[in-house]
């Protein structure tokens, strides 16, 4: 696959898009920490109009107008971090959800806290699909490749109080 990508503002910072012009395969922020693609590779393609669902649909989120995305996305993933991205997929806009809940949603024993984690860390597509939703058991803010205060703010945006 030829691997696409353009940049887009945002109150994040300037994200940026990846995958095959028209699918979705990565979103990361600048500074972005974890396996995420922070910048581009010399062998991508820049085309400032691809992904223009992707960016349309990004303004109305954070403008407030909109609570769920619909792209299409091209993330491949193992069998379990499939799973558990799409628990996550499933998660309604301002609901926050624990790890030992999201590995219970996902299909797992609530001891695979760990192990959802990782698969939650693995997520390439910050903001679309929504890590940010995962918190501690105590209700706390904890681990966002994104970084903790991009995590509050996004959460902040939905409504729920940090």
């Amino acid at each position: 696959m030829r691997t696409v990508y353009t940049t887009h503002p945002s109150p994040l910072g300037e994200l940026l898009l990846t995958g095959d012009g028209h699918a979705l395969a990565s979103v990361t922020v600048p500074g972005q920490r974890g396996r995420g693609v922070v910048q581009p590779l010399p062998e991508w393609t820049h085309d400032q109009r691809a992904f223009a669902a992707a960016r349309e649909q990004l303004d109305a989120y954070f403008a407030g107008d909109l609570t769920a995305f619909q792209l299409e996305l091209h993330a491949p993933a193992p069998e379990f971090t499939r799973r558990v991205w799409e628990a996550l997929d499933a998660l309604d806009y301002g609901e926050t959800v624990s790890y030992r809940d999201l590995a219970t949603r996902a299909g797992a024993t609530p001891g695979a806290v760990r192990a959802v984690g990782g698969a939650v860390g693995a997520n390439p597509l910050l903001i679309v699909r929504p890590c940010h939703r995962v918190i501690g058991a105590s209700g706390a803010l904890t681990g966002y490749a994104g970084g903790l205060d991009r995590k509050r703010r996004l959460l902040e945006l939905e409504g729920v109080p940090c």
